[in-house]
């Protein structure tokens, strides 16, 4: 059947109906998947054509994947940072949905508290297990959609579920009738997509929740779960770990549209934000993310990460507060003591900090040299040195420009008898064999000394 397609406006061929493969023994790609050996990224050189949605969004599980990773979150520490979320993600709900648990008398007690803020963004969402009492939870609750584990590769089917593809699609399926009984929003988690086999089972079953959804009256969203951090954002790789083909499938031979499609991956080869930027330039509404990276083994996308990466591609931050990501990152420091580690883009102490003296002369004549953007305005978090052995006279300079908050009229230069006076001291305490870096407290005592009541106190 040939059809005009609303996408491309082009005729295209629709044809294609996959059916499910029932295979008798598992296929777990041990040609890509050795086990013993580093996964291999193969090509078939197939490329599929970019398809970015007018409106993409983020959706955060900061209070599900993230929160399962580590000391479970008290319920004034979810609330505070939903309200933060609400906070970064701005008006316009750049941050759409956030999710949360609903087994224990605290994740509801969250979520009362949080759905009695009356805040528009983000919408509270579920992940429940596949039980009668938990649909009748959500329903209580008021919550509109909830996630359901759909396992989706052999590894799962065949070795931790124990059935055959057949049994599981038809235990999927009456999952989610039960959503549809309940007049609630199933959204399939279809987990570990990036090594299941697409066109003999992902397809198929994607297809035949399609035709539920049309009967129930009811949509049905698909989160892409790159489980192991496997997906692969390279044009021309071969599924499963495409993620152009992934995403590009699920619309051209399921008809998913993009707002139903949402991409979760996690970080264990270092490709999770690119792969999240991937599915949002091949079709995928939304990227799922969760605050700081916190989630499974390695992390899930980071949910500041693609605040930027939207910005990038958009043009602008659609209405979002960066600078509320200080807030949080601070937030998990003071409150929850969480360490973030130190380089961490965007919220670690020295991201935007320079130690050597040839980068803070360059900071010095002008910020813009070594600065990626104007991180005091964005993320209310100027850029900054701290005093080394490989600091200099430039660097001591910046450091006193910054710390005492200087007015560019007033700044000093590396020329000021003050800076040599502090380099001469920086210079012996390293010839005396110190390895660590100079704080501030002892800097500000040197300056006390040399030039007492030249700058006001910092408080």
């Amino acid at each position: 059947m040939v059809e005009l397609s609303k996408k491309s406006n082009l005729l295209e061929q629709k044809s294609y109906h996959y059916s499910l493969q029932d295979v008798a023994s598992p296929n777990l790609y041990r040609e890509i998947y050795p086990y013993t050996d580093v996964p291999k990224i193969t090509f078939n050189h197939r490329r599929v054509p970019y398809g970015m949605p007018e409106d993409i969004f983020i959706t955060d599980t900061s209070f599900r994947d993230g929160q399962q990773s580590q000391t479970p979150y008290s319920v004034k520490q979810i609330v505070e940072l939903y309200k933060m979320l609400s906070r970064l993600g701005g008006p316009n709900g750049i941050i759409r949905q956030t999710e949360m648990f609903v087994y224990t008398e605290k994740d509801r007690e969250a979520i009362h508290e949080c759905m009695d803020l009356g805040l528009k963004f983000p919408e509270i969402t579920t992940w429940i297990r596949a039980k009668e009492e938990d649909f009748e939870l959500v329903k209580e609750l008021g919550i509109k959609e909830t996630g359901i584990l759909t396992s989706c590769s052999d590894y799962h089917i065949f070795n931790k579920l124990h059935m055959t593809r057949s049994e599981v699609i038809d235990h999927y399926l009456a999952t989610v009738y039960k959503a549809f009984e309940h007049g609630i929003m199933p959204r399939c988690h279809l987990e570990d997509t990036t090594r299941a086999d697409f066109y003999g089972f992902v397809l198929p079953f994607v297809t035949k929740l399609q035709e539920m959804s049309r009967d129930a009256g009811i949509p049905v969203k698909f989160r892409v779960c790159d489980t192991m951090g496997y997906g692969v954002p390279y044009s021309g790789t071969a599924l499963p770990r495409s993620v152009p083909g992934i995403i590009y499938g699920l619309q051209h031979y399921a008809d998913i549209p993009s707002s139903m499609i949402e991409w979760h991956g996690h970080n264990d080869f270092y490709k999770a934000v690119v792969n999240a930027s991937t599915a949002w330039l091949y079709g995928a509404a939304a990227v799922n993310c969760s605050l700081l990276g916190i989630g499974e083994r390695t992390g899930n996308v980071p949910l500041e990460a693609m605040v930027f990466e939207y910005a990038s591609l958009k043009g602008d931050l659609g209405g979002m507060d960066p600078t509320v990501i200080t807030e949080i990152a601070e937030y998990f420091k003071s409150e929850m003591g969480y360490n973030i580690p130190v380089q961490t883009p965007f919220v670690g102490k020295y991201f935007n900090v320079t130690r050597a003296g040839i980068h803070a002369d360059g900071l010095l004549k002008d910020e813009e040299i070594y600065n990626i953007f104007d991180t005091g305005k964005l993320l209310n978090r100027p850029a900054t040195v701290t005093v080394s052995a490989t600091s200099g006279l430039a660097g001591i300079a910046f450091w006193v420009n910054d710390h005492y908050r200087l007015e560019e009229e007033d700044f000093i230069d590396k020329r000021d008898p003050l800076v040599a006076k502090l380099k001469e001291w920086v210079d012996a305490e390293y010839a005396q064999g110190r390895i660590t870096l100079i704080s501030d407290d002892e800097l500000e005592k040197l300056v006390d000394l040399h030039a007492p009541g030249r700058f006001k106190k910092v408080v």
